[in-house]
């Protein structure tokens, strides 16, 4: 921001994202314009992370697993698992050729990932608690079919954490708020940039569009 002279900025954390929005809020509040927060994972969960994480984060282990296992033996779920992501929506037609999702399968940003996501509860754990703090205008956008972060967990506890944060919590959305409301996100975008927008109406639209048949 300060190499192209931006002196505030609205930031935007989608899933993982979340944590790295808020965080930002709560170390650069002076260039915190307003936080967008869609999906997003950001406080303390049970259950620990999936064993892929665990052994790829690992040394040694994690480099041999990440070359050896991951890639191949994620190209062959790549289908199935980016139509889980978008669950129960719809996964766009192009999604995995314009969205490129494979890149996630090189074997450095594999593992690179994995170490993130395994540092990650500890983080929030940590990070959590200061929540209360942020005064940027703020609006999370979440579902309540969200099979990959729980949404009660963490769009939830940051409206609970972020007093003034406004909550739009939509029937039948999943984990891509970004591609599958976009037209919310935009307009939350514009909201917390100062224009009039009514987002609760468009959120019943958005739930009437995506109740299944």
């Amino acid at each position: 921001m300060e190499k192209r002279g931006l002196e505030r900025a609205i930031i935007v954390g989608h899933s993982f994202g979340g944590a790295i929005a808020a965080s930002f809020a709560l170390r650069h509040p002076q260039k915190t314009a307003g936080l967008l927060f869609l999906a997003p994972a950001t406080h303390p969960w049970p259950g620990g992370i999936d064993w892929y994480y665990r052994l790829a984060k690992m040394p040694y282990i994690g480099w041999l697993f990440s070359r050896l296992v991951a890639l191949p033996a994620g190209l062959t779920r790549l289908e199935g698992a980016t139509h889980a992501v978008f669950h129960p929506n719809p996964r766009p037609e192009k999604y995995v050729t314009e969205g490129a999702p494979a890149l996630v399968l090189r074997p450095q940003n594999f593992r690179n990932n994995a170490i993130d996501v395994a540092n990650l509860n500890e983080y929030v754990k940590r990070v959590a608690p200061q929540y209360r703090s942020i005064t940027a205008p703020t609006i999370i956008i979440t579902g309540n079919r969200d099979a990959i972060v729980a949404e009660e967990i963490h769009s939830r506890g940051l409206k609970r954490d972020i007093a003034h944060a406004e909550l739009l919590w939509i029937d039948n959305l999943g984990h891509k708020p970004d591609y599958v409301v976009t037209e919310i996100a935009v307009a939350a975008l514009e909201k917390l940039a100062g224009y009039e927008r009514d987002l609760g109406v468009m959120a019943r639209a958005a739930e009437a569009r995506l109740r299944p048949p």
